[in-house]
């Protein structure tokens, strides 16, 4: 079983009384230490001469881990443990996002401008034109992060309540890298019709809509729909930002290997929506020589009962995961985690790249081939090469809503890319450093300045 390295997603505040003698605080850092448990900082919150009160916040790797701090703290001698605090739960109490006015109500003035009277002459200026709503109300900026709860992080079919932290977490994503301003809309169906019907009848609010943690092959009929029968972008983000991301990361792993992406053997592993995304954007790249595996092994053309997206990278090749990367040049891992030997990739081409993105535990732990690849990425953000959705998502829609472009194409995903993988210099790229941070603040610029580039240069821009 994989020991996951300890990261502040498991991260807790222990409040410790401990008398005010010499060695009782190294006692506590020690035994938490020795447990496994990573110290980030440690507070003093109060002093005496005979005691004091300290606040250690302390990165475990599973919520088992978190009880054995605990335990190994509450076993030494003279020290009481007086409260611990999940600090990630901490910071969702009463969720993390909220609606703010842009302007003040200092008086009557103000008020009968902002709402009535005045705001009658806006009102009918609007039905005289709407597309005036883009200039006169949130519509110019705003997301609507649209999610049934079936497909949620790695956690399956959780439904749309216990989604709404993520969709919140991404509607922050929003805000922070391109200014946007997104609400989560959970919905409490997984009807594809009644998905598609929701979303039609309030997208008179939004400039744009993000479908988020849709289970495949449903949310390839809703994403087609909605782009069918909306004026606004649609973009799927587990999709297409995946898609891009990786993209933008196999440019740069591939001018480190010297390795045409013409002729390259890729083996893509997961045949869910991004492995079909990513399969797509990458030959819409010039990828020619594609393997798609799913949990049976290679998608063979004799296999029944495939559906459309299975059957558009279906081959005549036949054989497991094992027999399909023999020879690869790229493995692209979006399925599990733990189902990648050595041996497996070993038996890859030279110069090997290998992209390993299941989360929390990766196809293969990097650990494992450190010798064996040439280039080696994750999902994680405690390894190097993170391939991260928010590299693509926030700068996508910044660009379409800027450009207000009816449809975000696949022109505009790879040069979405293209802007992501420009950030990393010459100079700059190695094994290690393909894909810009994500706190690169350059990035989101990038590439909506991208997007809008391409959708003038298509015709596409309303502006």
């Amino acid at each position: 079983m994989s020991k996951l390295t300890p990261n502040p997603s498991y991260s807790v505040s222990m409040l410790i009384e401990l008398p005010n003698t010499a060695g009782k605080l190294a006692a506590v850092i020690n035994a938490l230490a020795a447990e496994g448990g990573n110290l980030s900082h440690i507070d003093l919150i109060e002093q005496n001469r005979k005691f004091t009160v300290r606040e250690i916040t302390v990165n475990a790797s599973s919520n088992e881990h978190v009880e054995n701090l605990i335990v190994v703290v509450k076993d030494l001698p003279d020290i009481k443990l007086l409260q611990v605090q999940d600090r990630t739960f901490e910071i969702h109490k009463g969720g993390k996002i909220h609606i703010q006015s842009t302007l003040p109500l200092k008086g009557q003035d103000d008020l009968a401008m902002a709402y009535t009277p005045g705001v009658g002459r806006v009102c009918m200026a609007i039905a005289d034109d709407k597309s005036k709503v883009f200039e006169f109300t949130i519509k110019s900026n705003t997301i609507a992060i649209v999610s049934d709860g079936s497909a949620v992080l790695g956690l399956g079919n959780i439904g749309p309540e216990a989604a709404m932290p993520v969709m919140e977490g991404k509607a922050m994503l929003f805000k922070e890298f391109a200014g946007l301003d997104a609400f989560p809309v959970c919905l409490a169906t997984q009807n594809v019709d009644e998905i598609v019907e929701t979303v039609k009848r309030i997208s008179p609010v939004f400039g744009g809509v993000n479908l988020e943690d849709i289970s495949a092959p449903r949310c390839f009929e809703i994403e087609s729909r909605l782009q069918k029968e909306l004026d606004i972008p649609v973009f799927h983000d587990d999709q297409h930002g995946t898609a891009i991301v990786v993209l933008a990361a196999m440019l740069n792993a591939l001018k480190i290997v010297d390795k045409p992406i013409e002729t390259v053997r890729i083996v893509v592993n997961g045949a869910g929506a991004a492995g079909v995304a990513v399969a797509r954007l990458l030959k819409k790249a010039g990828a020619t020589r594609i393997l798609m595996c799913d949990s049976r092994g290679i998608i063979c053309k004799d296999r029944s009962g495939l559906n459309a997206e299975k059957m558009e990278f279906a081959c005549i090749e036949t054989g497991n995961l094992a027999d399909a990367l023999r020879g690869a040049d790229v493995f692209l891992g979006l399925s599990i985690g733990n189902i990648v030997s050595s041996e497996m990739v070993r038996s890859m081409a030279d110069k090997r790249i290998v992209f390993a993105m299941a989360n929390p535990i990766p196809e293969i732990q990097p650990e494992l081939v450190a010798d064996d690849v040439a280039v080696m990425a994750t999902g994680r953000s405690d390894y190097a090469n993170q391939i991260n959705n928010v590299l693509a998502f926030p700068g996508v829609l910044r660009g379409a809503l800027d450009a207000r472009v009816q449809h975000i194409t696949t022109d505009m995903h790879v040069e979405a890319a293209k802007a992501i993988a420009a950030l990393v210099t010459a100079d700059e790229l190695a094994p290690d450093f393909i894909i810009p941070s994500v706190f690169d603040h350059r990035v989101a610029p990038a590439v909506s300045t991208a997007i809008k580039y391409i959708a003038n240069q298509l015709g596409l821009s309303r502006v």
